[in-house]
């Protein structure tokens, strides 16, 4: 089977809500079935038959019916009692149209570690299965008793030799004990009767909790998934591919979103597979512009740091109260449509695309639809989408957008030596972070990084940035827990945009001098940075006196410098590269923050 004929199925524990919730969200998202989990089932107030015909009128097939635990190696009155229990889960299946059941490798102690007995028994489980038309798929469970790899369940299923008793495999429970995936190609395609699917960070952890909270959608975590689902595939496997997912998270949020998330890490993964799901994302060349929303306020005063910064006004919007500003590659829209008091954030971002157009196909196949948009008619014609956040993403090419903004008599302003927009820091809401890494990944091609935790002085910050092949496009995913109440920092979901800048030092002293509103560092940071990288002392007094942070690696410097908040949330950041250095300076995070609570807290009297 090629993934092109492949049915695309997700388990309702993927989902939050009701059973009726998820079934419905899994239709909308373009879902071909589900594995029902028994728990949302025994919860719902419909029948079996009920949630059948419903399946029906959504277009659903109910493809697995979910998990039948703790059944093989077990003394004789246990297995009566076993197989009563199954006789009646048979019964269930049978009204909810469903023919697979899938059993676990046990974790009770009535067990024996017996491989003669467990297939035995399973062998006996298949016989009164096939008496209903209905088939057993054994699945490994990582942390079972005496059964916890695949390799493991293969032997007792073929010791068992029964056509209605196959294997269930399972990409956490193969991967998260670090089998070998490619033994695989040795198992028939017609005993491999389910294949379930779920990514997962790297967590050195137990393996039950780790499944149990932190599984993620296939693009999300760190998994080798191609390689995993190849070999599956090499086998002959003619099941479909299934998602089940248990994470906390997903399991609370919106099941629509989710869906649609999930959705689309499948159609990522089939296009990882060798599968045209959508168009190729074309190359990207680079931010064409970073808009912020700004009210009248804000925009008075970052209309003076960007020209402290170096800026010009060169053009405003041909129907709409937006203006450019530039400087060499770095182009910043200022959009004064909002209307709350002391309010500024970045509202869209663009891409130079080679193909807008193949973008925009591409965006609507990994469902992110085209968002509707008025425009005059001689105005560009601009595609965008919208980001788990909210945030706008434009395709453009590299200058067509530019004649919507017919030129002013605005004198340009001697430049600081900025070239462009290095990466744009966006905070993601908690339950959005890896939504929006396979967003960025599915939707621009972007690939991430490995996911950075740092302890800020508000408890623990992830980040994980996302970039193109090229470095020309980097943009940096931020997120935190939720933080209820009065006792919450003072600068609540900060974003900013980082210019790269020729010579940091020298745009400094030079903003010094204008007395642009430059984040003050305090002095116990140089100190630090003096006792642990024993700086030149020339190099640490000017980076002291003028506020510039500096990391390095083992491949290069990083200097930076960051502006006050304008607003509540949006600031500037100057960064200078040197060498191979490809990070943005997570050390020194916690300190910015601070300096930023300390601004905030002293502009609104607290």
């Amino acid at each position: 089977m090629s993934t092109a004929d492949a049915r695309r199925v997700i388990a309702t524990v993927c989902l939050s809500g009701t059973l009726e919730d998820k079934l419905a969200a899994a239709a909308a998202a373009g879902f071909d079935g589900v594995e029902i989990f028994e728990n949302d089932l025994i919860a719902s107030a419909a029948s079996p038959a009920e949630i059948r015909r419903r399946c029906a009128d959504l277009g659903l097939t109910v493809d697995l019916y979910q998990p039948f635990r703790d059944f093989e190696a077990v003394p004789p009155d246990v297995l009566r009692a076993n197989l009563r229990r199954a006789e009646r889960k048979f019964d269930v299946m049978e009204q909810l149209g469903a023919d697979l059941v899938l059993v676990c490798s046990t974790v009770s102690p009535d067990a024996v570690d017996d491989d003669e007995l467990a297939a035995e028994q399973l062998r006996l489980l298949a016989e009164r299965a096939a008496a209903r038309g209905m088939r057993v798929a054994y699945e490994a469970l990582a942390w079972g008793r005496f059964v916890n790899t695949y390799d493991h369940s293969w032997r007792i299923v073929r010791r068992a030799d029964h056509p209605a008793l196959g294997l269930c495999l399972d990409s956490f429970h193969v991967l998260s004990r670090g089998s070998d995936p490619a033994l695989i190609r040795t198992i028939p395609g017609e005993k491999l009767f389910f294949l379930q699917l779920a990514d997962a960070p790297q967590l050195d952890m137990d393996v039950l909790q780790w499944s149990r909270h932190h599984r993620l959608f296939p693009g999300q975590g760190s998994f080798d998934l191609p390689t995993f689902v190849g070999n599956v595939l090499s086998t002959g496997y003619a099941g479909p591919l299934s998602l089940e997912v248990f994470n906390d998270v997903f399991r609370q949020a919106d099941p629509k979103p989710a869906a649609v998330d999930a959705m689309r890490s499948l159609r990522l993964l089939e296009e990882q597979l060798g599968m045209p799901v959508a168009a190729p994302a074309p190359e990207l060349g680079g931010f064409a512009f970073a808009e912020l929303a700004v009210d009248e306020i804000v925009s008075a005063r970052l209309a003076d740091a960007l020209t402290a910064l170096g800026f010009a006004l060169t053009g405003k919007h041909r129907s709409k109260p937006v203006q450019l500003w530039e400087q060499n590659g770095a182009r910043v829209l200022l959009n004064a449509s909002s209307s709350t008091s002391d309010s500024a954030a970045i509202g869209a971002l663009a891409v130079e695309s080679a193909d807008p157009g193949r973008s925009a196909r591409r965006a609507d196949a990994m469902g992110a639809p085209i968002l509707p948009r008025s425009r005059g008619p001689e105005e560009a014609n601009l595609a965008s989408v919208a980001a788990p956040d909210g945030t706008e993403v434009f395709f453009c090419d590299a200058e067509s957008w530019l004649s919507d903004f017919p030129g002013t008599e605005a004198p340009a302003e001697r430049g600081l030596g900025i070239t462009g927009i290095d990466h744009v820091a966006l905070t993601q809401p908690f339950d959005h972070f890896d939504e929006a890494t396979l967003f960025y990944r599915s939707v621009l091609g972007l690939e991430p990084e490995l996911v950075v935790e740092y302890a800020a002085p508000f408890g623990m910050v992830r980040s994980r940035a996302v970039l193109d092949q090229s470095g020309t496009v980097r943009i940096a995913l931020n997120g935190t827990l939720v933080r209820r109440g009065e006792w919450a920092p003072a600068v609540r979901d900060p974003q900013h945009i980082a210019f790269t800048c020729e010579d940091v030092l020298a745009a400094a002293r030079t903003l010094r001098e204008r007395g642009a509103p430059v984040l003050r560092i305090p002095d116990n940071y140089y100190d630090d940075l003096d006792a642990r990288l024993e700086l030149d002392p020339r190099l640490l007094a000017e980076l002291r006196a003028n506020s510039v942070f500096y990391d390095r690696d083992e491949h290069g410097e990083y200097l930076h410098l960051f502006t006050e908040l304008f607003g509540s949330r949006i600031f500037f950041e100057l960064v200078q590269r040197t060498g191979g250095y490809a990070g943005y300076g997570v050390p020194n995070a916690p300190v910015r923050m601070a300096a930023h609570r300390r601004q905030r807290l002293a502009a609104i009297g607290g």
